[in-house]
């Protein structure tokens, strides 16, 4: 076994940079044999094809059938038409799954723009700000999982009487309150799997916005001081509708990661307790209960509400690079 991984290791590292070479080689001795009229055509097309193939082959074609087996029983042998979209849209699980997304989207957007901007302005230009912000900024450097996995530890409950290992619990009864079961009880469960979301990427937003503030001209905040204005009108009347293009993209990234939120919630619930989300229903579909055809359709209602969103944020991103 670690012969192979070795023999592996060394075409991974020797044999994808040499296959690519000698693609290149190929490419540019097959345009030099062409008629020199269509060479400057094909050269651009050769150069992506690549690139278009794992694009058609990882990406495109997934998709198409993906909507394809949408239409289609739970074992893809049988059309059923929109029974699939008809299940999805009566069933009560997937309800309470759009309800949570919903959640997801206004609050773990919403809560994310306003502390990375707040973070951004009170930590700008101070002596300590870049360890600061990137203290704050180390979430972003786990994966989704391992921030539940120590989540779930966070909120770990034990009974009224016994030792409490999860250090929120722990507080709670230190101060004398009962410990609080925070991923079974309703009220809580939600409130708290959005807060590690909001935990992880606080640190992403404050990057972006922290950009954003310092591409601000000082002369102007400095007029806004000069003529009586305080801090807080020079945040409300200057520097967010300054930064009104970089909230929005920070805003429509979140919105993104809101609807196709699925590691924390499979981590820390597996949608128990009423935290389902459409990511997790779809794959709790597909391989717990081998439905491919309801999966599927969740899927493409899934791409149909974040299909928007991305391409806002495109459009968005065209018209920045149009006025630089």
């Amino acid at each position: 076994m670690p012969i192979d991984r070795l023999v592996m290791a060394i075409i991974v590292i020797v044999g994808v940079p040499a296959a690519m070479v000698g693609y290149i080689a190929l490419v540019e001795w097959t345009v030099e044999r062409l008629p020199f009229a269509i060479r400057g055509r094909m050269r651009p097309w050769l150069w992506v094809g690549p690139a278009l193939f794992l694009l058609i082959a990882f990406l495109i074609y997934p998709t198409l059938n993906t909507i394809y087996l949408s239409f289609f029983n739970f074992d893809s042998t049988q059309f059923v038409g929109w029974k699939n979209y008809i299940d999805f849209f009566s069933n009560s699980a997937t309800l309470d799954a759009i309800k949570n997304n919903l959640l997801w989207l206004i609050f773990l957007t919403g809560a994310t723009v306003a502390f990375g901007l707040l973070i951004a302005v009170l930590f700008d230009k101070v002596s300590y700000e870049a360890a600061a912000k990137a203290i704050i900024f180390i979430p972003m450097a786990i994966s989704f999982v391992a921030a539940g996995v120590i989540w779930k530890l966070m909120y770990d409950y034990q009974p009224p009487g016994r030792p409490q290992t999860g250090t929120l619990n722990a507080i709670v009864t230190m101060v004398g309150s009962q410990p609080v079961p925070w991923l079974v009880d309703r009220t809580t469960n939600n409130p708290a799997l959005i807060w590690v979301g909001i935990w992880m990427w606080t640190g992403f937003a404050m990057v972006i916005l922290s950009a954003g503030l310092k591409s601000i001209p000082v002369e102007i905040l400095e007029a806004g001081r000069v003529d009586g204005a305080t801090e807080f009108q020079i945040l409300r009347h200057i520097i967010i509708p300054m930064l009104g293009s970089t909230i929005a993209v920070v805003a429509t990234t979140m919105i993104i990661f809101a609807l196709k939120a699925f590691d924390i919630v499979y981590v820390m619930t597996n949608g128990n307790f009423g935290t389902d989300v459409m990511a997790n229903l779809m794959y709790k579909q597909m391989f717990n209960f081998t439905n491919f055809g309801l999966a599927s359709a969740i899927a493409v209602v899934l791409l149909l509400a974040i299909a928007p969103v991305m391409l806002i944020n495109i459009r968005r991103f065209r018209e920045q690079e149009a006025i630089r």
